[in-house]
């Protein structure tokens, strides 16, 4: 493999990877407001990505059709969390997760009966016409997948740090039991944040849907490598997240031109799946370690 080689491959994995991150981030939203693994998160990938294609099929700019997206399935999360998953509460986290997957056969159902089962395209954000560096190129939809991608995490940290809002999320995560003692609302922490993680997951979708196209069963395959690529960064961990999906991203590319034998892209889907079985003997929780502190 030549560097030229090299460097391509790098470009493909990251914008892939950047996908995968903010997938892992959903999970990693939810996961430390409630404890529950979320299965419907790919979900919230593919709803965003076609959600986008019908607005702007309906004539709204892409701009518009981008917000329309996130908004409509932020709404969705939101309405799944009041319906599905708060009823479960007092069932347990094991009812609550057993829901998600429900939650997500019942998803792919219905964008099937939507949306048919045709990938469908949108237009790039700004033009289709390659940046060549060195010998390789980067189309400039993976600037806008990086670029939006590290808004959106920047954007989070701060809503963390800086907000009141965002504080009282991060004091539920680490003890529900004190942060009601402090007036904390855990129903409606719990509330935003699966707002919080469909919306992000629903961005991801509409961006990477120029590059792949979206078809209705996209979402199961991305929600896994989500799944993975948080459990290689450490369950939990918002920052292992990001460094897990763009990781996985760029290894699965890199398997590709490391594997001689003909066909080799055929076994890209299965990098994902063997790193996870790999940290989960090696390291179960993961490189960044997740959470240290047990809720109440």
């Amino acid at each position: 493999m030549t560097f030229d080689q090299f460097l391509q491959y790098v470009f493909s994995g990251v914008t892939t990877g950047s996908i995968y991150a903010l997938t892992a981030l959903g999970f990693t939203l939810i996961y430390n407001a409630t404890n529950v693994i979320n299965f419907a998160q790919g979900e919230f990938v593919m709803l965003g990505g076609l959600t986008a294609v019908s607005l702007h099929e309906a004539g709204a700019p892409l701009a518009l059709a981008f917000v329309g997206a996130v908004a409509i399935v932020a709404t969705v999360g939101v309405v799944f969390q009041l319906l599905a998953i708060r009823p479960l509460h007092s069932a347990g986290i094991l009812a609550q997760i057993i829901v998600t997957v429900g939650a997500s056969l019942a998803l792919r159902t219905g964008a099937m009966l939507i949306w048919g089962r045709e990938a469908l395209p949108l237009p790039p954000f700004t033009g289709d016409e390659p940046i060549k560096v060195s010998e390789a190129t980067i189309l400039p939809q993976t600037l806008w997948v990086l670029g939006l991608t590290l808004v959106i995490v920047v954007t989070l940290q701060l809503f963390y740090r800086r907000t009141l809002t965002g504080k009282a999320v991060r004091a539920c995560s680490v003890n529900q039991g004190a942060a009601r003692l402090m007036g904390i609302s855990y129903s409606k922490v719990v509330l935003l944040s699966f707002g919080m993680s469909a919306a992000i997951s629903a961005a991801g979708g509409v961006m990477i849907t120029p590059v792949s196209f979206m078809v209705y069963s996209s979402g199961a395959l991305i929600g896994l490598k989500g799944f993975a690529a948080a459990i290689f960064g450490g369950l939990g961990n918002p920052a292992g997240a990001v460094f897990g999906g763009l990781a996985l991203g760029i290894l699965e590319t890199l398997a590709i031109g490391a594997l001689p034998m003909s066909g080799a892209s055929g076994y890209k889907d299965a990098v994902a799946f063997l790193i996870l079985l790999i940290v989960l003997f090696v390291k179960p929780q993961g490189l960044f370690g997740g959470r240290s502190v047990e809720k109440a």
